[in-house]
């Protein structure tokens, strides 16, 4: 090979190297973090708008994407009526490329007394050829991604007499090695259980169900020499052991009403949560064995009158020093890890004072893509000098009802999914795929 060939090759290396692409295999992305890697990506986005390659009709539901192995899986809710809780749930795959439908698999279910009975809760899981289903009532299914073939399912109400509470089943399940690890409140002493992600025999289960399951999702950390599976129910923040069950330590935390829909986030030893009534805890973990202690707590258990943040839907981040997150009328709030004092507030990036106003945050490299309830993609920095706004776009229409008075009437909550240098969103009518690739705009 010549020396101008060799130089090609390199630069044509190199070029692959800066644009690589990556999948969305579960709830925030790869281990939950809500990090964004791959490169190539807009600097601002165009005034007219961005790029939609395709658009796929779908029903209700607030269950975001996954996106893995050329696939785009959702779940959605078709009532039997407008308005009615009594319909089928569907698991559906759709291909990456043009937002065909290349299967679907659906069961019935009655939301019946349900608070919010928009539709599914759970982003699916996907691990290598399988992908896991999981439905607001409870309905689980392992499926093969390529076919919609049904490897086994389960239902936690009549399989381990679990109670669905208000909220219905919100947790996605997590893969751990050879477990599927889900939230199920099983009866008795069961409010986690660990199935073979093969067959769905049961390995382990953990916990007793003396007080409701909650909303938030598991997460897993490699932590005090040791790998720990965090789950935050409504009256503690719990580890376990993921192979075992075995509990390491427990935090109180209470979250008034089960409302705690916000995903625990860990950094360097620390793990943060916050709840819409009951404020925020940090907790710091041992470093040299499976243990943790409170650190600090909010003082406010009221959702007006708040002393730090009390985040609703959104998982605040944690960059350097600081937390940011919106609080329960939808301010975007800075805070200090050390002790969670507010060092700054602002509308902007919501642009509307209302209960439960919020926004879902990734980070791409210094900064980070947001997703407001309203609809907007927004490009943000943030820092402990303020918050700034790089650049707005308008992505999809938000269609939900609320159940309290917005200015568009409606809101998304539904967290996208970031892959291979795409979003992929969803409303109660449509999923879309819109490029972020830089290339795509020259």
């Amino acid at each position: 090979m010549g020396q101008r060939a060799v130089r090609a090759a390199v630069v044509l290396a190199l070029g692959a190297v800066a644009v690589s692409a990556d999948d969305w295999p579960e709830h925030r992305g790869k281990g939950r973090a809500a990090l964004w890697n791959e490169t190539g990506i807009v600097e601002r986005f165009p005034d007219s708008g961005l790029k939609v390659l395709w658009r796929t009709p779908v029903n209700r539901g607030y269950s975001g994407p996954a996106v893995a192995n050329s696939r785009v899986f959702l779940m959605d809710f078709i009532p039997e009526q407008e308005g009615g809780v009594r319909g089928i749930e569907r698991a559906l795959a759709l291909d990456e490329q043009t937002g065909r439908v290349l299967w679907t698999h659906e069961w019935p279910a009655v939301y019946g007394s349900l608070s919010w009975p928009n539709g599914p809760r759970a982003t699916p899981t996907v691990d290598g050829d399988r992908v896991y289903f999981q439905g607001a009532m409870g309905h689980l299914a392992a499926v093969r991604a390529a076919t919609g073939e049904v490897l086994w399912n389960k239902d936690y109400m009549a399989d381990f007499k679990a109670n669905r509470g208000s909220y219905g089943f919100a947790s996605p399940p997590i893969i751990d090695g050879d477990l599927l690890i889900c939230v199920v409140g099983a009866e008795p002493e069961g409010k986690i259980v660990a199935f073979d992600k093969l067959t769905g025999r049961e390995v382990w289960r953990a916990l007793p169900n003396t007080e409701a399951i909650g909303v938030s999702a598991p997460i897993l950390v490699e932590y005090g020499g040791a790998r720990q599976l965090i789950y935050w129910h409504p009256e503690a923040v719990v580890s376990l052991d993921p192979a075992t069950g075995k509990v390491h330590w427990r935090v109180p935390f209470k979250s008034q009403d089960a409302m705690n829909p916000s995903t625990p986030i860990f950094q360097n030893g620390r793990l943060f949560v916050s709840t819409f009534y009951n404020g925020s805890a940090m907790i710091v973990m041992d470093d040299r064995t499976p243990a943790a202690a409170l650190a600090w707590k909010g003082a406010s258990d009221s959702e007006i009158e708040t002393d730090g943040l009390h985040a609703v839907i959104g998982t605040p981040v944690m960059q350097g020093d600081h937390i940011y997150g919106n609080c329960s009328f939808g301010q975007l709030r800075c805070l200090r890890m050390d002790t969670g004092e507010r060092v700054w507030e602002s509308q902007e990036l919501t642009q509307e004072r209302a209960r439960w106003a919020t926004a879902f945050f990734v980070r791409q490299g210094e900064r980070y893509f947001v997703n407001t309830d309203r609809g907007d993609l927004v490009i943000a920095k943030l820092s402990p000098q303020g918050y700034e706004e790089v650049s707005r776009t308008f992505l999809i229409a938000p269609t939900t009802m609320p159940g309290n008075r917005r200015k568009l009437t409606f809101v998304n909550w539904s967290h996208p999914a970031y892959a291979n240098r795409h979003i992929y969103a969803r409303n109660d009518h449509e999923i879309i795929c819109a490029t972020l690739a830089a290339a795509d705009y020259e």
